[in-house]
């Protein structure tokens, strides 16, 4: 099978003649070097160049994303100025202000170009699968849900105080943003009508912590699960099914968002008690197997496991999951600089031997 005939027979519930394998979340240059054989200054010159040829040669069956590093003293694609607390001095009457002053949902529909915009989408998808060549370039697209936790723009105690005292003002961000999620999931479902994007796509939002939900079960119900469902619909009507990205302790909203439309899960923080069993015993809403992108925890599994526990994690998943839940290999998330390289060859190796 090529990659891409691996990684659909998985989306679409059938048997690939191995356990396909995802990339792009490797956030360590030195690494990249190391796989390709490439100095740092090679790398810099071209990262997503030498990027892809790191993948390739490790054998990744596709692409998540092509992780760039923002600088060259960092593996970080953040900064001070990107992270979601910087507005934390917005006052709560700031806050309801600009909410207040964004257009209505009905107006941000009525400005969207469809034919623009998928344009643009599918050139982008091309460019990059063109680079990619027998890989499968399926980038996530994290856009693509309405969102519930708004503390990158408000900051978070503005974005908290206001949920409490104005929750109408947080369903009209939802609202909007669910318009937006809606619109392009348009362009991702025509792609995969044309061929450009295969069946699955991987979005979703950090909705928990460690220890749960953050916000109240019975305002996602109310304000994000019907959103949620409706930005679903263009995907499910063409076979595309939704991958939620599980940072935290994701089981307490698990149904939930099954039951909204949701076909798989990413993500699996172990030292959350979120494991693959758990994922592995449940079934969609067409009482289908879950498709599942992972379980290997950037946090407790391949940075402190030998080479030898990284290839044995592997294989056991690949067991669970067999007859139960149709899974590519992946991990939760993106592979720092603590991660050893020899865990990174296991993960793979242990793929490549079936």
């Amino acid at each position: 099978m090529s990659s891409r005939t691996r990684l659909e027979a998985v989306f679409k519930g059938e048997q690939p003649d191995r356990t396909p394998i995802l990339g792009g979340w490797i956030a360590c240059p030195e690494h990249i070097c190391a796989i390709t054989r490439k100095t740092l200054q090679e790398y810099w010159n071209d990262p997503i160049a030498a990027s892809i040829a790191a993948y390739k040669a490790l054998g990744t069956d596709g692409l998540i994303d092509i992780y760039v590093p923002k600088s060259t003293s960092d593996f970080r694609f953040v900064d001070n100025d990107d992270y979601w607390h910087k507005n934390e001095k917005l006052s709560v009457e700031q806050a309801l202000t600009s909410i207040d002053e964004m257009p209505s949902p009905d107006a941000v529909a009525r400005e969207f170009d469809f034919t623009a915009s998928y344009d643009s989408f599918k050139a982008e998808l091309q460019r990059y699968q063109l680079l990619c060549r027998d890989m499968l370039y399926m980038p996530a697209q994290w856009d693509n849900t309405p969102r519930i936790i708004w503390s990158e723009l408000l900051g978070y105690e503005s974005f908290f105080t206001v949920l409490g005292l104005a929750p109408d003002r947080v369903e009209k961000l939802i609202e909007i943003s669910s318009v937006k999620a809606y619109q392009r999931n348009t362009l991702v479902a025509r792609a995969v009508e044309e061929g450009l994007y295969p069946h699955a796509v991987l979005f979703g939002e950090d909705i928990c912590n460690q220890r749960g939900l953050m916000i109240s079960p019975d305002l996602v119900e109310q304000y994000y699960l019907p959103r949620l469902r409706y930005c679903l619909k263009p995907l499910l009507a063409v076979g595309c099914k939704p991958v939620w990205h599980s940072d935290g302790n994701v089981r307490p909203i698990v149904d939930m968002l099954i039951d909204a439309g949701i076909r798989g899960f990413q993500g699996f923080q172990t030292e959350c008690g979120v494991t693959l069993e758990f994922f592995a015993g449940k079934r969609t809403s067409e009482n289908e197997p879950l498709l599942i992108f992972g379980p290997l925890s950037v946090a407790t599994e391949l940075t402190k496991f030998t080479s030898e526990q990284v290839y044995r994690k592997v294989r056991e998943s690949v067991e669970i999951c067999r007859g139960n839940a149709s899974l590519v290999v992946f991990t939760s998330n993106t592979v720092n600089p603590d991660v050893p390289l020899e865990n990174i060859y296991a993960m793979y190796q242990a793929v490549l031997d079936e």
